[in-house]
This record gives C-alpha cells, structure tokens and sequence, in this order.
C-alpha cells in the first residue's frame, strides 16, 4: 500500500470531531426519550399507591401496586406458565391471521372484483363479538382445545392487516408502474420492486396494532371455556377465590406479554426497514 493509499484509508481527525458531537447528541436525545416515559410511569405508581393508602381502599376494590407487585413475584412460576399459554395461543393466531390478511390484501389489489366481494365480508368480521364466537367455537372443537383460542385471535388480526397491507399496496403511484413498464419489466418485477416496498410500512403497522389484539383476544377466549391454564383462566379464578391482589397480578402478566408483542413486531418492522 502506497504513502497516498494510507492517508486515504485513514480517517480524518476533522471528520471524526464533527461525528462525535452529532453521536453524542442522538444518545443523549434517545436517553431523554426513553427517561421521560419511564418517569412518568414511576410517578403514576406512586399516586396510585398514595391514593390507595391515604383513603384507604379495599383490596377488593382496588390493591395498591406494591402489593400487586409483590404477589407478582411470589407467584412468578405460575404467571410465566400462564403467560406462556396465553402468548402461544396469541402468537399462532398472529401469525395466521398475518398471513391470511397480507395474502388477501394482494389478491384484492390485482382483482378489484375480489376487492368488491371481500369489502362486506370484512367489514363484518371487524364487529364480529368475542363473546359470541368463542364458545360456538368451543362446542365445535371441544373445550379442551387450544384451537378456539388461536382462532379468535386470528379473526381479531386479520382485519387489521388486511386494511393496512391493502392500503399499503394502493398507494403505488401508477407512473411508478408505467416507468417500469418502459423498461419492460414483469408484473412480478414491477410487484416485487415498487409495490411491495411500498407496502410493507402499511403492513407493519397493521401487525403492530394487531399485536395487541392477538394477546387480548386470547386472554378473552379463556373467560368462556376451554383448558385451564391461560392467563384468562388465571384471572377469573383468582377473583372467585376473593384473591383480587393475585388476579391484579396475572393482569400485569398480560400486560407484559402485550408489550413483549409489540415490542417484538416493532423490532421486526425496524429490522425489515433497514434491510
């Protein structure tokens, strides 16, 4: 390697002075986003527990949040296992109904006849009720099957992402596929290089909201039948046996599985973004 070689490989010391500032600004920024949500959280707790103590109400009614945080942990084998039933359950129907709504959504935007005939048929499954659907479901496969469970959270995610993807794929704008057309491309050339790339933030965003549906559709299913051993199951015994600080803590479990959902498809959604 030449003298003229090295020098180029090498950094600048001017350059590497003008990145440092701009890196420590954007962590400094990201640590300031991340702290003031996280301030604000504590801060609730803590009224929260102030105004259980000060008017003294029933655990019957409401538990503070350090006991509810403290049953948490003395039962923490039994809320993981709860949880992990719960978040099975909720991650198949995600998954399925993710596909299901992603596949539909392409078939509508290439056949607006499909389009036209799947509108109503979507519109109403987006009001179908939770509470009508999942014990006929029982009766059909038998309340010791995890199946109705995983169905109801599939039905709840499809909607979603179906909407978006589609959107997602509409938003192409038709001299972007006229270019391409001049460059002779295929259809598959022109849906795999400009359609999909733009409808892949839509789609995300259909599973992030559908995220949390999947989790809170499962844990609904539970209420009415079905194995026990789900987080729904958890909480409903829990409260028949005036056990409210327990119950308060498979809620909490829930909660965190939710967040482990969307945490999980942001992660993907940012993933997929720079790749």
């Amino acid at each position: 390697m030449t003298a003229l070689e090295r020098s180029e490989a090498k950094p600048a010391p001017a350059a590497v002075a003008a990145t440092s500032p701009a890196l420590l600004a954007r962590a400094v920024d990201g640590g300031r986003q991340a702290l003031l949500p996280l301030l604000l959280g504590v801060a609730a707790v803590l009224l929260w527990q102030a105004a259980v103590s000060v008017l003294a109400v029933p655990p019957f009614v409401l538990p503070g949040p350090f006991d509810i945080a403290a049953a948490f942990f003395a039962n923490l084998g039994n809320i993981v296992s709860a949880s992990l039933v719960t978040g099975g359950n909720a991650a198949v129907g995600l998954v399925a109904g993710g596909l299901l709504g992603v596949l539909a959504a392409v078939v509508a935007a290439f056949l607006p006849v499909f389009d036209r005939l799947a509108g109503p048929l979507v519109a109403a499954l987006s009001v179908v009720p939770i509470v009508a659907v999942a014990p006929v479901l029982y009766t059909m496969f038998g309340a010791g099957e995890e199946s109705p469970r995983q169905i109801v959270a599939g039905i709840a995610v499809f909607v979603p992402v179906y909407v978006n993807s589609l959107r997602g794929f509409r938003q192409v704008l038709p001299v972007h596929r006229d270019l391409m057309r001049s460059y002779a491309a295929g259809r598959w050339q022109v849906t795999r290089t400009v359609t999909l790339p733009s409808a892949v933030p839509y789609m995300f965003t259909g599973l992030r909201i559908a995220s949390s549906l999947a989790v809170i559709s499962a844990l609904i299913a539970e209420y009415f039948g079905g194995p026990v051993g789900g987080l729904g199951k958890s909480i409903t015994s829990a409260a028949a046996g005036s056990n409210y600080t327990l119950a308060w803590a498979y809620v909490l479990g829930a909660v965190v599985v939710g967040l482990v959902f969307f945490c999980a498809t942001a992660a993907l959604e940012k993933y997929s973004s720079r790749h």
